[in-house]
């Protein structure tokens, strides 16, 4: 009786694994779109320009730097680091990675001749 509780708990077992790859594989799988980067949440765009400006702190290029933020699309890179900067500050984002973005801003405004 106990190897039968056995046998059934291990067929239930891989007939779920099994209907679960036939649906996820066969029936519905995932579609996958081809979205560009100013489609994403302002949190998310506010942590790539915080990566942006940690890269800056290494290189010390804007013109690097302005590069990586022209995946956003048609906004200037400033604009993009003030919009994220803004947003930072709005979320009580770390003094140290404050401290970043605004180097990273001032930077770019000087690149661009931005006042």
């Amino acid at each position: 009786m106990k190897i039968n509780r056995w046998l059934f708990i291990f067929l239930a077992f891989v007939i779920g694994i099994g209907a679960g790859l036939a649906y996820g594989w066969i029936i519905d799988p995932v579609d996958f779109f081809d979205l560009t980067p100013d489609t994403l949440r302002a949190d998310f765009k506010t942590d790539y320009v915080l990566m942006v400006a940690e890269a800056y702190h290494s290189h010390r290029d804007p013109g690097i730097s302005a590069r990586q933020l022209a995946i956003f699309g048609s906004q200037s890179p400033t604009s993009i680091a003030s919009q994220a900067l803004a947003y930072a500050r709005a979320n009580q984002f770390a003094e140290a990675d404050l401290v970043l973005i605004q180097a990273l801003v001032t930077a770019l405004q000087a690149w661009s001749g931005i006042p």
